[in-house]
């Protein structure tokens, strides 16, 4: 063969070469697999519970931008775009769909698709929302996480009552779009104890405002704040307002309390991304979500802000000091 021919010959399998290129990286892009991520609030308020989802992801050795793909979809705290959002993620054909931020969000991924895998993480009970019919073997497609923070309002009030034993009036701030059945056992321990509760209802953050307003007006002396994707994503507003109106509060996460808030008792929301991320990481890898039980807390943290009782000119009893878990100072 002459050097001319040898060239054309080198020169005709380089530039096969070249064109099979973009479809060899493609072929590898494609098998990637996507993480279709739906929430019902803001990014920013939950940039550390999702930092901790993908922590837990990486833990089952999944990292976003390396052998995985994250698609995030945020309702930014309006319920109704969620079934759409849902649809969406759902037409890109995910290999999971992970759904946080309340039941709202997961019971949209569940009415978009029977067929793939669900990972959520949610504060309330995924039985009696209908979620998953047993806890132990999930069945259908869903499974995931449950920090049972919704379920504490009775636990939160006898707490409440032992830092403010006087107040004979409570506000509860509930989200009327939200399920909230601990708003009924709620005011049914306040009555036992001769309490009086005031339902306070906010579906946004101007509602919010209006609430506080109307916690002023009624002279409110106590409050109790119900765990909701709304009120965790607005709880620096949420704690000014508390704090500036000078009645103490109880809330649902530490989150609030690290942003000047009184007290918290609950589970660890971050703990519980990061779970999820884990579960996420473990269907990835084969696992069936029939086969992954629905992970329940087995530690509640009480958390107390001594700055904040002291702004508020409240003696923390030794009983609550010596009961918390973590005490700011």
């Amino acid at each position: 063969m002459s050097a001319k021919m040898k060239r054309r010959e080198f020169i005709t399998l380089l530039g096969g070469a070249a064109a099979a290129w973009p479809l060899v990286a493609r072929a590898q892009q494609a098998r990637i697999p996507v993480i279709a991520y739906l929430h019902s609030a803001s990014p920013e308020p939950y940039a550390s519970m999702i930092a901790a989802f993908q922590n837990g992801l990486a833990e089952a050795g999944y990292v976003d931008g390396q052998n995985v793909t994250i698609d995030y979809r945020w309702a930014e705290g309006q319920f109704n775009r969620l079934p759409s959002l849902a649809a969406e993620l759902v037409a890109r054909r995910p290999a999971i769909l992970v759904a946080a931020g309340g039941d709202v969000s997961v019971a949209a991924a569940k009415a978009a698709t029977t067929t793939i895998p669900i990972v959520f993480a949610i504060g309330g009970d995924p039985v009696g929302y209908g979620l998953v019919s047993n806890l132990g073997r999930p069945d259908g497609n869903l499974t995931g996480v449950t920090f049972f923070t919704i379920t504490l309002g009775p636990k939160r009030l006898e707490l409440l009552r032992e830092l403010v034993p006087k107040a004979g009036k409570i506000a509860m701030l509930v989200n009327p779009k939200s399920l909230n059945p601990d708003a009924a056992e709620m005011q049914k321990a306040a009555r036992a104890v001769g309490k009086f509760v005031h339902v306070l209802h906010a579906a946004s953050e101007w509602d919010i405002d209006t609430a506080f307003r109307s916690l002023e007006q009624e002279r409110d002396e106590a409050l109790l704040v119900v765990s909701n994707p709304l009120f965790t994503s607005r709880r620096d507003q949420i704690v000014t307002l508390a704090n500036y109106q000078r009645v103490p509060a109880i809330y649902p996460l530490r989150e609030y309390v690290a942003s000047g808030g009184l007290v918290s008792y609950g589970a660890s929301i971050k703990d519980a991304y990061r779970e999820s991320g884990i579960y996420a990481g473990r269907i990835l890898k084969g696992v069936k979500p029939s086969e992954l039980p629905v992970l329940q807390p087995t530690k509640f943290e009480l958390v107390i802000n001594l700055k904040t009782a002291k702004a508020l000119g409240l003696d923390v009893p030794d009983k609550l000091l010596a009961l918390a878990d973590e005490v700011i100072e």
